[in-house]
């Protein structure tokens, strides 16, 4: 609910504070006195698109600040929750235009875009008027209109599910197809490739350990006259033969020594352990040596064969294991591609059929509330003085989306017989004004919070279907808030709170002013727009009776 408006320095305006009641709120004045000035400045707080040039002649910037009631559960706390921005019991929107055109824009002294206002402002504020673009006008949101006036949330969410599940199973279908047909591209190369792999059968670590046999068998011929040397040298005809014979003789006079050979004679015979060691070792060394002539051959073409596998795979030899099993995979894969898609395309159409039904039931409790809707604000053109006006909400196929497969519009024949067609293209003003009015009562009950803003929606009526009007804007205000701008007196006779709006000149300035009324000055005001700048006593009188 907005609670108050304060302008400084917008159009012909320097400083309006303006407060606003639940209720009905009227607001009235002269043709060009600025009422509509101050929808504009509501308007650009609010972060609608509007008037380019907003500052005052003279200047330098331009401000306006709205203040609304936020209760717990408004829908405003969600914008301001996603928007990161706090949220108290106030909310209090500020927006400058400066001379050179920027502007900026606060939510709760918080830095905002423009985008937060617009997306605030549609859970906040609602306009309605001949030049309505953003609701009831608009066909793109009847559909939604017709959902809210008929409960139908819950069976829109199963259809979003619907349409969800069923893109999300459309999806993995494409996919696993794409993936299969990337496959069967090169099934000719993979049954290849594996078979080579398969026949090869490269073992982790093997090419590093031929590797080191084949230069041990290169090495070997150069190497091998070395160590039988060595062998020779260690063996019986050499070192260990030497040792051996120094150790007979020594112990054969060890006895004779007084026991200083004791700790030689040991040492030698540890020697000769160390020794049979070293020349086990080279012995087996030497055996090493000794291969097939073939083998060596053997071993380079298995390297060989190895290596220009890698090469031709762009791998490592130690990793054609691995690359193996990955082909090996995707053959597999390829196999059993076409039971894989078979299940897919089963998950596919139990997605359709799930969304087909759901669709389906949505249409039917679309339809249902339609004639509701239909017959309802059909009751309510009665006391609007257009009985013989053909309200009609059509439904028509339209392609399928989250939110089914309905197309809504709102469609008005005025009189019986003649055409029916949208409401902006059929109804002339007067007619359209109660056509907008008559439907908003019907759809009010679906409103959160909503202050609503009817900007001349009586023009074009008098008399009686003035005071119809009037009397459903009244009701249509009861436990919230509704403003209007009006030139009819019999609307203006509704209000509970009632403001005019006037222009002066001040200092050579032409500036716009606002002024609440008590009742003796609204009885003037009424009277004044009963019957002109000469204020009657018959006037007042009359105005006195359409106050009640």
């Amino acid at each position: 609910m907005l609670r108050a408006l304060d302008i400084r320095d917008i159009l012909i305006i320097d400083h309006l504070e303006l407060g606003f009641q639940p209720g009905l709120n009227v607001l009235t004045g002269e043709t060009g006195a600025g009422k509509s000035i101050l929808l504009d400045s509501l308007g650009f707080v609010l972060g609608w698109r509007g008037r380019a040039e907003l500052v005052r002649q003279g200047a330098e910037q331009g401000e306006v600040v709205a203040e609304f009631d936020l209760p717990e559960e408004h829908p405003a706390r969600a914008v301001l929750e996603e928007a990161g921005l706090p949220a108290g019991e106030e909310l209090i929107l500020r927006r400058v235009n400066t001379r050179d055109g920027r502007k900026t824009a606060w939510v709760n002294d918080r830095r905002c875009s423009g985008e937060v206002l617009r997306q605030l402002s549609d859970t906040l504020v609602e306009l309605h008027g001949q030049h309505d673009d953003r609701g009831l006008l608009n066909p793109r949101g009847h559909r939604d209109l017709l959902d809210a006036y008929g409960g139908l949330e819950a069976q829109r969410a199963k259809v979003r599910a619907g349409w969800r599940n069923m893109a999300e199973a459309r999806k993995a279908l494409d996919k696993a197809q794409a993936a299969l047909e990337e496959v069967r591209a090169e099934e000719e190369f993979l049954r290849h490739a594996v078979g080579e792999l398969d026949t090869l059968d490269p073992q982790p670590g093997e090419d590093e350990a031929l590797d080191a046999r084949r230069r041990l068998m290169q090495q070997a011929e150069k190497i091998r006259e070395d160590i039988a040397r060595a062998q020779a040298a260690l063996g019986l005809d050499g070192a260990e033969g030497a040792a051996g014979d120094a150790l007979r003789w020594l112990e054969g006079v060890a006895d004779r020594a007084e026991g200083q050979l004791d700790e030689p004679i040991a040492a030698i015979g540890r020697a000769m352990v160390e020794l049979d060691e070293a020349a086990q070792g080279v012995t087996q060394c030497l055996e090493g040596l000794t291969f097939n002539p073939l083998e060596l051959e053997e071993c380079e073409e298995r390297l060989f064969a190895i290596r220009a596998m890698a090469r031709k795979h762009g791998v490592m030899p130690d990793e054609l294991g691995a690359f193996a099993e990955g082909l090996r995979g995707k053959l597999a894969a390829l196999d059993q591609g076409d039971a894989d898609l078979k299940a897919l395309e089963g998950a596919l159409q139990e997605a359709e059929a799930a969304y087909e039904a759901a669709a389906g039931d949505l249409s039917a409790a679309r339809a249902k509330a339609a004639k509701a809707l239909d017959k309802a604000v059909m009751e309510e053109l009665a006391p609007l003085k257009m009985e013989r006006a053909v309200f009609s909400t059509v439904m028509e196929e339209a392609e399928p989306g989250p939110e089914g497969r309905d197309a809504v519009t709102f469609t008005v024949a005025t009189n019986p017989g003649a055409p029916a067609g949208p409401l902006n293209k059929i109804a002339s003003g007067g007619e359209l004004s109660r056509f907008l009015l008559a439907l908003k009562v019907c759809l009010t009950g679906t409103d959160s919070g909503l202050t609503m803003i009817f900007d001349e929606i009586d023009r074009g009526v008098g008399g009686a279907t003035a005071d119809a009007v009037g009397r459903r804007l009244r009701q249509l205000a009861e436990g919230g808030q509704v403003l209007v701008v009006t030139h009819s007196p019999q609307v203006a006779a509704q209000g509970a709170h009632h403001w005019r709006v006037e222009k002066k000149v001040v200092e050579e300035q032409t500036l716009s002013t606002v002024t609440p009324l008590p009742d003796s000055d609204r009885v003037d005001e009424i009277a004044r727009m009963l019957s002109g700048d000469t204020i009657t006593q018959e006037a007042r009188a009359a105005a006195q009776a359409l106050m009640g």
